[in-house]
């Protein structure tokens, strides 16, 4: 039998033994911590379509004398979907006519968690960086720009406020941005990007650079896309309000528990997929503005009413835009669908009423055609009636008059919230074993 001294001494080797050939706690957790890294990814929670600003959409003139934004500061509020611990921004010169210099940034909450506001909660105020760490930036013409990744902790549906100031401004009048943010944007002269609240400048209610927002996230994150008109644009919502039918839908998509899919609308006033229209037509930006979307996963299609409107009346015109509508529709899916990307279509909502230039029964011809096919043809992996959803149930040619904005065309907010609400959520739990 051993005595004590000996029992002490063999424990003590044993231990000895156990930790020289322990790996150390701190290097346990690098090792743990890189693991994780390693499953993460970039994950799109907002987006905003780039689009050429229109010279009635430009910043107010005092903001573009001697360049647009020379000297000056603006602040912009973006509405998350999903929440994250670390963010990059992306600024995008995809249309400006010459290099776009950036010589500070920052990023904080918005005051109040509210959209549209002048000032930011400053103590979680922090400089944005570049390039590994410089302060600023030169976005080349026709490129986009990341920040560097930033420890940045926000929950789902948060506002932040992205400050951009630059010293030089961007010369010319061609510049990026998006006019229907139906958000107001503030700016001020000089360097304001840390300053708590912006004042004595002025204010306008477009986005101007800011592209997209990407959260790094665990490989079960991913990016629902959805592709649209003035109609997902959020025309008929309430300005500073976010309640657009995707801002209702990711309210409702939280409150269901799905919360690993970020919602972008990649959707602009006037768009159109084939031809005219205000910005990039569908078929000249599906591929930037969903295929190529950080952590896609989950593609909707719902646009159309533009061709069919701003096309003739004769029912030749009309046969050859229902014609191209479904041929593009399937060129779409058939690139999503190789990508490995699921697929929802949505019927093309009502335009028939008094004063709607749109309203022609040829036309309406068309629309019930295409979403005839859209239903029936089995392109999209599902697809959603919204046009039953807000249509007048005893007139399937008009909006439902509880939904109608106005003009026949965009619904109002309570539109907006019936077709958030009719929306399929089995669509993300048919595609992802985790729901």
């Amino acid at each position: 039998m051993l005595s004590s001294w000996a029992r002490i001494a063999s424990s003590l080797l044993l231990v000895s033994a156990r930790w020289a050939t322990a790996i150390p706690t701190a290097e346990l957790d690098e090792r743990e911590l890189n693991s994780r890294q390693e499953d993460n990814h970039w994950v799109a929670t907002w987006t905003s379509m780039p689009q050429l600003v229109e010279p009635n959409n430009m910043p107010p003139s005092q903001f573009t004398n001697g360049g647009v934004f020379r000297d000056a500061t603006i602040r912009q509020t973006l509405h998350l979907s999903i929440g994250a611990e670390r963010l990059r921004i992306q600024i995008s010169n995809t249309f400006g006519g010459s290099d776009l210099p950036i010589t500070a940034a920052s990023i904080a909450l918005a005051a109040g968690n509210k959209a549209g506001v002048a000032g930011i909660d400053a103590a979680t105020l922090k400089p944005l960086t570049f390039r590994n760490g410089s302060s600023s930036i030169v976005v080349p013409r026709g490129q986009v720009a990341y920040t560097d990744p930033i420890e940045f902790s926000v929950g789902p549906q948060t506002n932040i406020a992205v400050s951009l100031y630059s010293q030089q401004g961007q010369s010319g009048s061609s510049i990026t941005g998006h006019p229907g943010s139906r958000t107001t944007s503030h700016m001020q002269s000089g360097n304001r990007v840390s300053t708590a609240t912006l004042s004595g400048g002025a204010n306008t209610k477009h986005w101007y650079f800011l592209s997209a927002v990407e959260a790094w996230k665990p490989k079960d994150h991913s990016a629902f896309v959805i592709l649209g008109d003035s109609i997902t644009d959020g025309r008929g919502s309430t300005d500073d309000g976010n309640n657009r039918w995707p801002d209702l839908l990711i309210a409702r998509m939280q409150k269901e528990g799905i919360n690993h899919i970020g919602v972008n609308n990649q959707a602009a006033g006037g768009n159109t997929v084939l031809s005219g229209g205000l910005g990039p037509t569908l078929l000249t930006r599906y591929k930037r503005d969903a295929l190529q979307v950080a952590g896609v996963k989950y593609v909707m299609i719902f646009i159309g009413v533009n061709d069919i409107g701003g096309g003739g009346t004769d029912s030749g015109s009309q046969n050859s835009i229902a014609t191209r509508l479904q041929s593009a529709f399937q060129q779409i899916v058939r690139e999503c669908k190789a990508a490995g990307i699921k697929t929802i279509g949505g019927t093309i909502t009502q335009f028939t009423g008094s004063g709607q230039s749109y309203s022609n029964p040829t036309r309406e011809q068309t629309r019930v055609k295409v979403n005839e096919w859209i239903l029936n043809s089995g392109t999209f992996d599902t697809t959603v009636d919204f046009a039953k959803i807000i249509g007048d149930p005893g007139n399937r040619a008009q909006l439902a008059r509880q939904f109608d904005g106005g003009d026949h065309l965009h619904p109002n907010v309570a539109g907006f919230q019936a077709m958030a609400d009719g929306f399929p959520l089995g669509f993300f739990r048919a595609f992802n074993g985790t729901l």
